[in-house]
């Protein structure tokens, strides 16, 4: 009983981690979400972005994390949101919202379920989660597929703004393909770690697929901490 108390919340802690802008949501980090927030707001005042992709150049950069926590902030704001995982090959979503995901995106894209099947609430008011569901043997071609443009139209109809999550731009070709689907894209970057060539690539790989870039968010930049006020004035 001890034991499965512990890892209970050694659980409750690792997600907190993942979801900072519900942990502690006046955080200087939480702060950063809402100014992206703000940025994509004010990107294209001349278009309303509804579908915004998030991807990385490669694996492990934060990509996910981000996602997550930019669907709480927006969800926050008052508006309805969904999170899409379209990380069709190794899907993360599902376990930072402690969903179950027996089925989701990847059976409405073969037909066998309608949307209302494989949507979920969350504890969080005005956000919702489609996971990904079981990972087929071809993901680039379904996210690729007049069901996909479907499903995004669908969804569009019935929320706010609706964020994917994409695997690494240099891994695959999926986020390129649903990049040219999406309003516009935003890149994440881990500060110190990827190599420069590597976001120039992916930076390229985007342009090449006609996408709309809206920024780039560095991740795990850590400030100087003579510099910490002048960092957040600005």
């Amino acid at each position: 009983m001890f034991q499965h108390k512990r890892a209970n919340k050694k659980k409750l802690a690792k997600m907190g981690r993942k979801l900072v802008t519900v942990a502690n949501s006046n955080s200087f980090v939480s702060e950063q979400f809402r100014t992206i927030r703000t940025n994509i707001t004010f990107a294209m005042p001349d278009q309303e972005i509804k579908t915004i992709l998030v991807t990385s150049a490669t694996p492990g950069e934060g990509k996910s994390t981000n996602v997550a926590n930019l669907g709480v902030v927006f969800a926050q704001e008052g508006k309805k949101i969904v999170i899409v995982d379209a990380d069709l090959r190794k899907p993360t979503m599902h376990y930072t919202f402690r969903l179950p995901n027996i089925r989701g995106l990847s059976n409405l894209l073969t037909r066998q379920y309608e949307m209302a099947d494989v949507l979920h609430s969350t504890d969080i008011p005005n956000l919702f989660v489609l996971t990904s569901g079981p990972i087929p043997p071809n993901p680039a071609e379904l996210l690729a597929s007049k069901t996909m443009d479907s499903v995004i139209v669908q969804l569009i109809k019935d929320f706010d703004i609706i964020i994917f999550d994409a695997p690494p731009l240099l891994s695959v070709t999926d986020a390129q393909i649903l990049s040219n689907k999406c309003h516009g894209t935003l890149l994440i970057v881990n500060s110190g770690v990827v190599e420069n060539t590597s976001v120039l690539k992916a930076k390229l790989s985007l342009e090449a697929s006609k996408a709309n870039i809206l920024g780039v968010v560095l991740n795990n930049y850590k400030t100087p901490l003579g510099e910490y006020y002048d960092h957040y004035y600005r």
